[in-house]
């Protein structure tokens, strides 16, 4: 067995080396990409870089803060706000913000950066057809209006006080004046420290140093992102020197103290449930969901030892998390999961009705072995399941509106990433009526979130924890699976610290060589 599984090893790292040596192609003629370049190696290609979708773990990977910036930063670690293309802000009243840019900064094409070009970013993520996820999560709940006070200052103005604008701004990254408005971006444009070079489909995208960034240089010349299914290569290739970071990798494959890194992330990993579809329409049905599946057995198996049985959508860290929700997680009872699967057929609902889980493998290591095994537990506790992996290309039509009117009952596995720190900024993108990625639509529900978002201090943080005690016992919307650990490797040729945002944003002018 050894000795096969290192021909299999040495095999895979051929293929590797065979597809990286093709993967210059063209690009390689144009663009030099040499020692000073930077080889990232994801676990899937994005769908497209349009910096709309930069809140997105495909796409931010590659250029969230890389491409297009945010107006302030927050820290991982103390959660401070600090300037990045805004110099300043403040409230000249309660429900208006004033933000002043900076004056020294171009956009990749040449454009301006002034007030106009961040009110035409700002305006072109509202517009509906883009279904744009950065709009949606950090200003889907609040109305706003946007205008210039001046070339270099821009004004916000929302109907409630909103306390959390800085932290918003901290997540909405700004493209440049001419982006298409009727279609996602393939070539993003923006003011970062990088810019696009090229993309060559199923092979390689390119990054390229801006020489005439505003900001400090970077070291690197320019990053290359690869793409590789299996862990086990993505570790490889950084083992062999064929790449440099290597994201979301299994437990089983980070096996080196020397190169791999550990955290546990913002990522929290659920099974989301379409409750307008029968049999999950019916409460019992949902509850039957959380009941039959053992979460605990995966930690320290199929997941690694440190990852948390989730109870809600915001890891722990964050203000407003409910911390006594995480003392009463729903118990392993494949009996009472039946039973209640027997009260609801009893009522009439219709349990015998086929249930689609959609997996995405691409969400994390060890994904699809997990959906597997959920899936005994739920046909052993009574539930008629059918597996079905899909590609991110084809993700996009299960997780957003508009969803299919014919499809079937079905639960989508989602990871959901909060790195910038407030509930709000995943309650109203998860639950809200009109938000993109939401199944679920309560007026009333609804109404208490917006009245949640507009409060501060300790009301804000009672009133978060209370809203994720009603959607944990009373709404039951989703399965509730885990918040993730992360492993990264890195080359022992640079300096990179992974953190917990690393799920979602790798800075590569962070990166150093040694």
């Amino acid at each position: 067995m050894g000795c096969l599984r290192i021909r299999k090893i040495q095999g895979a790292m051929i293929a590797l080396l065979a597809v990286s040596a093709l993967a210059v192609g063209p690009a390689g003629a144009q663009t030099q990409v040499n020692d000073k370049w930077i080889t990232v190696v994801l676990p899937a290609e994005p769908p497209d870089i349009d910096g709309c979708y930069s809140s997105s773990s495909l796409q931010g990977r590659m250029i969230k803060q890389n491409v297009v910036e945010t107006l302030l930063n927050k820290d991982q670690k103390t959660g401070a706000i600090s300037p990045r293309l805004a110099t300043s802000w403040d409230q000249s009243d309660p429900n208006t913000w004033r933000i002043k840019l900076r004056q020294d900064v171009t956009f990749h094409d040449g454009s301006r950066f002034n007030a106009d070009a961040v009110k035409k970013s700002i305006d072109r993520s509202a517009i509906k057809a883009l279904i744009c996820t950065v709009r949606q999560r950090y200003f889907g709940d609040i109305e706003s209006e946007v205008s210039m006070i001046d070339e270099y200052t821009l004004q916000i103005k929302t109907t409630r006080p909103e306390p959390t604008m800085p932290i918003r701004l901290a997540g909405v990254t700004i493209d440049g004046p001419n982006e298409p408005v009727d279609k996602r971006s393939l070539a993003p444009v923006g003011t970062g420290p990088y810019a696009f070079d090229s993309w060559q489909p199923g092979q390689q995208i390119l990054l390229k140093r801006n020489d005439k960034y505003w900001g400090a240089k970077p070291q690197a010349e320019g990053a290359r992102y690869l793409w590789r299914a299996e862990s086990s290569v993505r570790a490889a290739m950084v083992k062999i020197g064929e790449a440099d970071i290597a994201l979301s990798i299994a437990q089983q494959d980070a096996n080196d103290p020397k190169l791999d890194f550990s955290y546990l992330d913002s990522n929290t990993t659920f099974l989301r449930i379409d409750p307008a579809i029968p049999p999950l329409n019916d409460k019992r049905v949902r509850l039957a969901l959380n009941y039959a599946i053992d979460r605990a057995s995966a930690i320290g198996s199929v997941l690694p030892k440190d990852a948390i049985q989730a109870t809600q959508v915001v890891f722990p860290p964050i203000p407003g998390h409910n911390h006594e929700l995480d003392k009463r997680p729903y118990a392993y009872d494949p009996a009472k999961a039946r039973q209640l699967l027997a009260e609801a057929k009893a009522a009439g609902v219709p349990v015998e009705t086929e249930i689609r889980v959609v997996g995405a493998p691409f969400h994390f290591p060890n994904s699809n072995e997990l959906m597997e095994a959920y899936m005994a537990m739920y046909k052993a506790a009574g539930f008629n399941m059918k597996l079905v992996n899909i590609e991110p290309g084809q993700y996009a039509q299960w997780s957003r509106k508009p969803f299919a009117a014919d499809r079937p009952p079905n639960l989508l596995q989602v990871s959901h990433d909060n790195n910038v720190g407030d509930p709000v900024f995943s309650v109203i993108f998860r639950y809200g009526c009109e938000a993109a990625s939401s199944t679920l639509c309560d007026p009333a529900f609804e109404a208490e979130v917006n009245r949640v978002g507009g409060l501060s201090g300790e009301e804000r943080v009672k009133g978060w924890q209370n809203v994720f005690r009603t959607l944990y016992e009373d709404i039951v919307p989703d399965v509730m699976m885990y918040h993730m650990v992360g492993f990264t490797r890195v080359s022992p040729r640079i300096v990179y610290v992974p953190d917990a945002a690393a799920n979602a944003e790798v800075h590569i002018q962070k990166v150093t060589f040694k």
